[in-house]
């Protein structure tokens, strides 16, 4: 077999004083590959499970829905706070519509133009019987807003933008509208 300048065999490699043969290297490196390959696949499966699991977005859609059909009925109750109350149902409705389209946009479409059948319906808000007063409409206003920041803080690219926006309108509104 001829020798390298080394004093080893041709093809060889050495080290840290091992000696490792060309066929070794090439072994480790298609394992390395393999290993991989089976984490892509790995990671791929935990992707499919979190998109079938609830948009963490649903409930501030519907939170926001049940804002302004909250503020759309203390109109009724207290007239002369009808414009900030008016101004927070159109608001608040904007944001329920902003977070749907966000939902909408996360789940896709397929290339047909198609929709997933787990494309999550939108929510039906669940408006309290007796009426709401100004103080129970700030107090879910300041809870929509520690809530959008909270998930704000978690999340990444647009969705946060949208979360810290909707924040800053919430403080807004219960700070400043219904002060």
């Amino acid at each position: 077999m001829p020798s390298s300048q080394s004093g080893h065999p041709a093809g060889v490699v050495v080290l840290r004083d091992r000696t490792v043969d060309r066929r070794a290297v090439f072994r480790l490196a298609g394992g390395g590959v393999l290993a991989v390959a089976a984490l892509g696949a790995v990671s791929a499966c935990s992707e499919a499970e979190d998109t079938a699991a609830p948009d963490p977005l649903l409930p501030l859609e519907e939170s926001a829905r049940v804002d302004a059909a909250i503020a759309t009925a203390a109109i009724a109750t207290t007239p002369d706070r009808a414009g900030a109350l008016q101004l927070i149902a159109t608001q608040r409705t904007a944001h329920a519509d902003a977070l749907r389209t966000e939902i909408d946009r996360a789940i896709g479409v397929y290339g047909d133009g198609t929709t997933p059948s787990r494309r999550t319906p939108p929510v039906t808000p669940t408006v309290p019987s007796a009426p709401q007063s100004i103080t129970d409409l700030r107090t879910r206003l300041t809870q929509g807003q520690r809530s959008a920041a909270d998930l704000s803080a978690t999340l990444s690219d647009y969705r946060a933008g949208l979360l810290a926006s909707i924040s800053a309108a919430c403080a807004t509104h219960a700070g400043v509208l219904l002060a």
